[in-house]
C-alpha cells in the first residue's frame, strides 16, 4: 500500500512527460491526462481507507532512513487533500476537454495545456504528502511554474500583465519560505517535519516567534490570506475559465493547507491564537466588501474566494480537535464549491459573451441549466441550511463558543455578517445575469452600475460562445459531489474529526515517521543543544 505514496506525485509526472511527446495529438493527450488523473483519484481513495483504518503510511524515499533521506507522509489530513484534489482536478480537466472541442483550443494551446495541468496536479500531490519542509517547497515550486504557464495561456497582454504580478508575489512567498526553510534548519538542524515538531518546543520563545512568523507570511500569501491577498482578484478572473476554476478551488488551499500542518505540529500550543483570529476577521471582513463592490461574477467570486479563507484560520486560530475538524471539513467544502461556482462563471461567460453584470440579462430563459447550476452553488457558499456551507460554518462557530472568549464571539460575528453579505453579493448577480429582463439592462448601465467596479481587463466586448455537454457534464458533476457533502455531511464530519485527532497530537506523526524513537539519530543538532546555545 505505502507503494501507492510516490507513485501518486510520479504518475502525473509522467503523464506530463508523455503528453509532451505526444505534441500535437490532442485525443491521445486527453486519453493520457484522463487516464493519470483518473488513476490519481483511484489511489487517493485506496489510501484514504488505508490510513483511516491503519494509520499513517510512510515512504522513505531510496531506503533512506529520516531525517537523512526525503520522507513521504500520508495520514487521514494527507489522504483526504489527495482525494478532493485529484477529483476537482478531473472534474475540471474534462470541462477544459469540453471547452477545447468546440473552441479548437484557442485560449489553451493542447500540447502546452495537458503537460502543464499533469505538473500542477503533481506539485499539489508532492506538497499534500511531503513529510519534510524541502519537499514540501519542491512541490510549490512546481505549482508556481505550473500556474504561471496556465495562467498566461493565450498570450494575450492582460494575461501577461497579470501573470508579471502572479509570479513576483509568488517569488517573494517562496524566498520567505525559503529563508524559514534556512532558518529552522539552522536551529533545529533538520527539514524532517516529525523531527522538527520534536525540537521546536525546546528552542528559546524569541527563536520560535521568528519561525513560526516567517512560516505564516509565507504560506499567508499562498493562501490569500488580508493584507498579503491584493493580487488574487486580479491575478485569476483573466485566465480561462478551467484554469480559473483549478487555480479558485485549489491553489489557495495548499497555502492552509501548510499552515494547518505546521501550526498543528510546530506549535502545538497555538501561540498565534490571537493574532490569527483578527487576520482571519479582517480577511472575512475586508474580501467580502470588495465582492459586494465588483459588477464582475469572477472578480466577485475572487474576492469571496478570499473572505473564505478567513473561515478557515478561523478553525486553525481556535485550535480545538472539534475547530480542527470543522476547518478541514470546510476546506474540503469550499475546494468543491469554489470550483464548481467558477466553472458555472465559465459557462455564463460564454452563454452571456461576458461576465460583466452590467451587460448581462435575461439568461434564465435562454439558458435555464446554468441559472441553476450557480444559484445552488450559490446558496451552498452563502450557507443556506441545509447545504455544506452552513453546517461547516456552525461547525466552526460551536467550536469557538465552547472556549467562549470575548474574542472569538467578535469573530463569530464577523463570520455571520460575511456569511449574509456572501449570500446577497451572489443573489445580487444571479438576479441581475438570469432574473432580470434583457431590457433593462441598459437603465441599469445608466444608473446602479457607476457605484460597482469593472473589471479592468474588461474591453466591453460580448461574444457568446457555444457549450459542450462535456462542460456541462463536469460542472454538474461538481455540483453533484458539493451536494454530496451536505448529504452525507455526518460521515465526512466523523473522518475529519479522526484527522484533526491525529494532527492535534504531534506525537502520532512522529511516531509514525520514526516508530523506534529518535534517540538514535546522532550529528543533526549541527552544533545546536536546544536550551538557547551551542555545544
Amino acid at each position: 500500500m505505502t507503494a501507492l505514496v510516490p507513485l501518486i506525485v510520479a504518475l502525473p509526472l509522467l503523464g506530463a512527460a508523455i503528453a509532451l511527446m505526444l505534441g500535437q495529438r490532442r485525443r491521445l493527450q486527453v486519453i493520457v491526462s484522463i487516464m493519470s488523473l483518473s488513476a490519481a483519484a483511484v489511489m487517493s481513495a485506496v489510501l484514504l481507507v488505508a490510513v483511516d483504518r491503519t494509520g499513517p503510511a510512510v515512504v522513505k524515499v531510496g531506503g533512506w532512513e529520516a531525517p537523512w533521506g526525503i520522507v513521504l507522509v500520508v495520514d487521514r489530513l494527507s489522504a483526504i487533500m489527495l482525494l478532493i484534489a485529484a477529483l476537482m482536478l478531473l472534474g475540471v480537466l474534462i470541462f477544459a476537454v469540453g471547452q477545447g472541442i468546440i473552441d479548437g483550443d484557442a485560449e489553451a494551446p493542447v500540447s502546452i495545456f495537458h503537460p502543464t495541468y499533469l505538473v500542477l496536479a503533481a506539485g499539489l500531490f508532492n506538497a499534500f504528502v511531503a513529510g519534510d519542509l524541502f519537499t514540501m517547497y519542491v512541490g510549490f515550486e512546481m505549482l508556481l511554474s505550473a500556474s504561471y504557464v496556465l495562467l498566461t495561456l493565450g498570450g494575450t497582454g492582460a494575461r501577461i500583465r497579470v501573470g508579471i504580478t502572479y509570479i513576483v508575489v509568488s517569488l517573494v512567498s517562496s524566498l520567505l519560505f525559503l529563508s524559514a526553510i534556512a532558518l529552522i534548519y539552522g536551529a533545529t538542524g533538520t527539514v524532517t517535519l516529525a523531527l522538527i515538531a520534536e525540537r521546536m518546543p525546546q528552542l528559546p520563545g524569541d527563536v520560535q516567534l521568528i519561525l513560526g512568523l516567517l512560516l505564516l507570511i509565507a504560506f499567508g500569501v499562498k493562501a490569500a490570506v488580508f493584507p498579503m491577498s491584493f493580487w488574487l482578484p486580479d491575478s485569476y478572473p483573466t485566465a480561462p475559465a478551467p484554469v480559473t476554476a483549478v487555480f479558485a478551488g485549489l491553489l489557495t488551499k495548499v497555502g492552509v493547507y501548510a499552515i494547518l500542518r505546521t501550526q498543528t505540529l510546530f506549535f502545538p500550543e497555538n501561540q498565534f491564537s490571537v493574532p490569527l483570529m483578527v487576520v482571519a476577521a479582517l480577511t472575512m471582513l475586508v474580501g467580502i466588501l470588495g465582492a459586494l463592490a465588483q459588477a464582475d461574477i469572477k472578480r466577485l467570486l475572487s474576492f469571496t474566494l478570499v473572505s473564505h479563507i478567513g473561515y478557515m484560520l478561523f478553525g486553525i486560530a481556535i485550535g480545538t480537535p472539534l475547530a480542527i475538524a470543522a476547518t478541514i471539513f470546510y476546506v474540503v467544502h469550499h475546494i468543491t464549491v469554489q470550483t464548481t461556482l467558477f466553472l458555472a462563471a465559465g459557462l455564463i461567460d460564454r452563454v452571456g459573451g461576458t461576465t460583466s453584470l452590467s451587460r448581462l440579462g435575461g439568461l434564465l430563459k435562454s439558458a435555464p441549466l446554468v441559472a441553476i447550476l450557480f444559484f445552488l452553488g450559490a446558496l451552498n457558499l452563502g450557507g443556506i441550511p441545509p447545504f455544506s456551507g452552513f453546517l461547516g460554518k456552525i461547525a466552526l462557530f460551536q467550536a469557538g463558543t465552547i472556549l467562549g472568549d470575548p474574542i472569538i464571539y467578535v469573530l463569530i460575528g464577523a463570520g455571520a455578517l460575511t456569511s449574509l453579505l456572501t449570500l446577497y453579493a451572489l443573489a445580487r448577480a444571479w438576479n441581475m445575469a438570469f432574473w432580470r429582463p434583457k431590457k433593462e439592462v441598459a437603465d441599469f448601465t445608466s444608473t446602479m452600475s457607476a457605484s460597482l467596479v469593472e473589471d479592468p481587463q474588461d474591453e466591453g466586448i460580448v461574444l457568446k460562445k457555444t457549450i459542450s455537454p462535456l462542460m456541462i457534464g463536469a460542472t454538474t458533476s461538481m455540483l453533484v459531489l458539493t451536494l454530496g457533502l451536505s448529504v452525507f455531511a455526518g460521515p465526512i464530519f466523523e473522518l475529519t474529526a479522526r484527522a484533526a485527532a491525529n494532527i492535534s497530537s504531534p506525537s502520532t506523526y512522529i511516531d509514525a515517521v520514526f516508530p523506534n524513537g529518535t534517540g538514535y539519530i546522532e550529528g543533526t543538532n549541527r552544533g545546536t543543544n536546544f536550551e538557547g546555545g551551542t555545544e
